[in-house]
């Protein structure tokens, strides 16, 4: 739960009128005065609902904060200290609507920097980071020295595609603070991809010697390069985990980090006791039984009766390309491919269309009343200004490309509603044999949104229902989905890369062969690899791990190419 409270609020609250105090005992033989009738203000009530929204909020008692901030809204609609803490509130529960709150502040508030940098930076939670660009700014401008807009314009700007922006941002802040515990690391981050690899290695360094973001950095830094001797920073790293103050979040980058550099050795045992321990350390839970139900309900709405229905619906644009698949499956090195092409663009992994199916109810499953109805009872109106919200969307990205990708991995999940909204759309299908699909995201550093890799047996189970909806969506749409397989593209890169091309519906362009050329920067864990030619070391990989993961292919069952 975020509970940052900004120093401002405690400033505004103090500001607002205090309730009147009691009248002092009467001196003797004066008459006795009588009690005002008098009670608090409008403003001054609200100022006390407030504040104890604010301690009902450290306590964590929020359906009572949230309550009270209502309560301060039905006697004065658009207060924006009330709205600002329902947005914090609903943070970790429902970005969508704290944006929606904290818009409404900073529309009340244009001048407090404090709202407009919770809206940036809910905005970049999101992955939107043309409005959280706009609003990190914005926080920076009202307020040169509030050090959170310039690291959060870091972020954004690093994320966006501007590598070099991003730089600026982080060289700000450590004029302004020098030991900010997390800007060294976003700095090497935005180094790394720009290929600057032995800077990104020297700014790692320099963190951990600052006792900064310690096990960040070393995560960070095994991945600027490849070992092929033991470097001191292993013997550092196993140091740390000695430490018994290091548990839980802060230990599994530490394993990660250990079991990356064993893994270059070709300790591999040794490397995989460290990754089931960084998984076991953090902690993260998926309810397969859950997810399996979802696709489920997946396949039952998105028949081929309902493409009948919707036939003609949506925008006839071929601009946007949609590359899907597991993660870890090849998405990045097909998206470097194809943007090397000068009529293409890799906009990266795009959160759009994927908000913009769960704002129509696609989230859950059937067992929420609502799943499905809205795509059910969609007009061609409604599909048309989705589809072109999606396409502005795109235009911040590239304007004048022939094809944008979008490089989102999960949108295997909705396939059918792209295939609705953009007829036209090219699909690629990354593919990867399952086992070494599985071991790669299982021994990369992903987010807690991939829950499913907290365990070998559960990720198995997960990857069957990834390919069970694949399945599908192929059957459902024969001839729109082009399947590009990670082993075909590493054998015959130039014949597979041409098959690439020609999906797209353009000429062949040699650069397309020369990916690991392209300049800009390369925005996810792939960033290392992507800047080499092809290599085939990552082929049948697992069987190096083979006597360690075995829950891994049982689980996999006839999927497992053994």
């Amino acid at each position: 739960m975020n509970s940052r409270l900004p120093p401002a609020w405690a400033k505004h609250l103090k500001a607002q009128p205090a309730p009147p105090k009691a009248a002092p005992p009467p001196k003797a033989g004066l008459p006795k005065p009588q009690p005002s009738k008098a009670g608090p203000s409008r403003a001054q009530a609200d100022n006390i609902l407030l504040r104890q929204a604010l301690e009902l909020q450290k306590a964590e008692r929020l359906p009572e904060a949230e309550e009270l901030c209502h309560r301060v809204l039905a006697r004065t609609p658009e207060h924006p200290l009330a709205l600002y803490i329902l947005g914090t509130l609903g943070l970790d529960f429902d970005t969508e609507l704290a944006i929606k709150y904290f818009e409404r502040a900073a529309a009340r508030e244009p001048g407090n920097p404090y709202y407009q940098l919770s809206l940036g930076e809910a905005w970049l939670k999101v992955a939107d980071y043309s409005p959280a660009i706009k609003h990190l700014q914005r926080a920076y401008e009202l307020k040169p020295d509030l050090v959170e807009a310039l690291y959060g314009l870091g972020q954004a700007y690093h994320k966006f595609d501007k590598a070099e922006m991003a730089l600026a941002a982080y060289e700000r802040v450590l004029k302004l603070n020098d030991d900010h515990p997390s800007v060294r690391v976003g700095l090497a981050r935005a180094l790394t991809s720009l290929g600057r690899m032995d800077d990104a290695a020297a700014c790692l360094r320099e963190a951990i010697a600052k006792r900064q973001s310690v096990p960040a950095a070393y995560q960070t830094l095994v991945n600027t390069r490849k070992f092929s001797t033991e470097p001191p920073e292993l013997r550092s790293i196993i140091d740390e985990l000695d430490d018994a103050a290091v548990v839980g979040p802060l230990s599994h980058d530490l394993h990660m980090a250990a079991g990356k550099v064993l893994s270059d050795l070709k300790r591999f045992d040794d490397a995989m006791d460290h990754y089931l321990k960084a998984k076991t350390s953090a902690a993260r839970n998926f309810d397969i039984a859950s997810y399996r139900k979802r696709v489920d309900s997946l396949i039952e709405i998105f028949d081929a009766e309902l493409l009948a229905a919707k036939a003609g619906f949506g925008d006839p644009s071929n601009i946007p390309v949609f590359v899907v698949g597991m993660p870890r499956s090849g998405t990045t090195l097909t998206e470097q491919i194809c943007s090397s092409h000068p009529d293409v663009y890799g906009a990266g992994e795009l959160t759009k269309l994927g908000r913009m199916g769960s704002a129509i109810g696609l989230r859950g499953n059937k067992a929420d009343r609502s799943f499905g109805s809205l795509v059910k009872s969609m007009t061609n109106k409604q599909s048309q200004a989705m589809a072109q919200e999606y396409l502005e969307y795109l235009r911040q990205y590239s304007l004048p490309d022939l094809r944008v990708v979008d490089k989102m991995p999960h949108n295997f999940e909705i396939v059918g509603l792209i295939a609705i909204l953009f007829p036209n759309a090219r699909i690629i299908h990354c593919r990867r044999d399952a086992i070494d699909n599985c071991l790669s995201c299982f021994t990369s550093n992903l987010n807690e949104t991939h829950g499913y890799t907290s365990d070998l047996h559960g990720l198995g189970l997960y990857y069957r229902e990834y390919d069970r909806l694949m399945e599908h969506w192929k059957t459902l749409l024969p001839g729109r989905i082009f399947e590009n397989r990670y082993e075909e593209l590493i054998s015959d890169q130039e014949a597979q890369s041409h098959r690439l091309i020609d999906h797209l519906g353009l000429p062949w362009d040699d650069a397309c062969l020369r990916f690991f050329e392209k300049e800009g920067s390369v925005r996810t864990i792939s960033r290392w690899q992507v800047r080499q030619p092809i290599y085939t070391s990552s082929v049948k990989r697992w069987k190096n791990y083979e006597g360690k993961i075995q829950p891994l292919i049982e689980a996999l069952g006839d999927l497992a190419d053994i």
